[in-house]
């Protein structure tokens, strides 16, 4: 087996976090083509199949999801190394941070390019994923920070923020009548999936899954062209969606959590990251310590 190359390896990362070879090919700055043979490269060397490509999205393999953690921590290591041993500069700290895909999309630019500029000595490393992918990443000690969806109460985060949940449908769909209900969902472990089907299991309202994506995109996407009902928090709600609720047959949603994880003894710059997210999230509603 061949030696892993680091710049496909970084390439397979893009594509899983971003959910797609033309939106990676955006962040690092080469064309779909380009990414597309750089992954089949890595496929090769490996001997494996990693992606399964779909017409609108791409979705890990077996391998390809075990090779992801590997991926993610060779690359940190090899940043980390290259920042330590850069001659002629101060050494630069590196904060690994998690954030779910809504708020990367919303407000951490913003948020972070402040910090960025004031900050040079700290250089930030962002995955953008799914809450129950981020968790296990700060749990095995590849995030210093994280910011994800939880059920109320877990114990072990800094801060947690109300989040107020509702169905979805497309503006001029009726697919809230079907039996069964069509969902739209994320992958499973996602606190919204699991809130869907417990709430309509105890209602005793059948349903099916209708179509799943680990992007926020793709389920936007999929409610608006009526494919079935989703579960989006309020705030990512897409022009176009209207909210479903009791009077429409559909059990009401308890709130979730957005939660805010910090590693102890990870250093300053995660420090001052944390606070800086908590900051932002501030003006909603306050958040409050939550049990150790």
């Amino acid at each position: 087996m061949a030696e892993l190359d680091l710049t496909l390896l970084r390439t397979f990362v893009s594509v899983v976090e971003t959910g797609g070879f033309t939106r990676a090919g955006e962040r690092v700055h080469r064309t779909q083509s380009t990414i597309s043979q750089q992954v089949r490269r890595l496929e090769e060397a490996l001997g494996v199949t990693l992606l399964e490509r779909g017409t609108r999205s791409v979705a890990l393999t077996d391998e390809g999801e075990r090779l992801l953690a590997y991926a993610r921590r060779l690359l940190t290591l090899n940043d980390e190394a290259r920042a330590a041993l850069a001659t002629g500069r101060e050494a630069v700290e590196v904060v690994r941070v998690g954030v779910p895909e809504d708020y990367a999309v919303d407000r951490l630019p913003a948020v972070l390019s402040a910090f960025a500029r004031r900050n040079r000595r700290y250089r930030l490393d962002v995955r953008c994923d799914i809450s129950v992918r981020l968790r296990h990443g700060f749990e095995t000690g590849e995030l210093d920070v994280a910011l994800l969806k939880q059920e109320p109460g877990r114990p072990g985060a800094t801060a947690v923020w109300r989040e107020p949940l509702c169905w979805a449908a497309g503006a001029g769909h009726e697919v809230h009548r079907d039996d069964p209900l069509p969902l739209v969902l994320f992958p499973l472990g996602c606190v919204y999936r699991h809130r869907a089907v417990h709430e309509l299991d105890a209602a005793g309202r059948r349903w099916r899954v209708a179509y799943s994506s680990p992007n926020l995109s793709g389920v936007q996407a999929a409610v608006l062209a009526g494919l079935g009902v989703g579960v989006l928090a309020r705030s990512s709600l897409p022009a176009g969606a209207r909210v479903l609720g009791p009077a429409d047959g559909l059990p009401a949603l308890p709130d979730t959590e957005l939660a805010l994880l910090a590693a102890p003894g990870a250093g300053d710059g995660a420090r001052l990251v944390a606070e800086l997210l908590s900051g932002s999230l501030a003006g909603g509603d306050h958040p409050r310590e939550a049990a150790a």
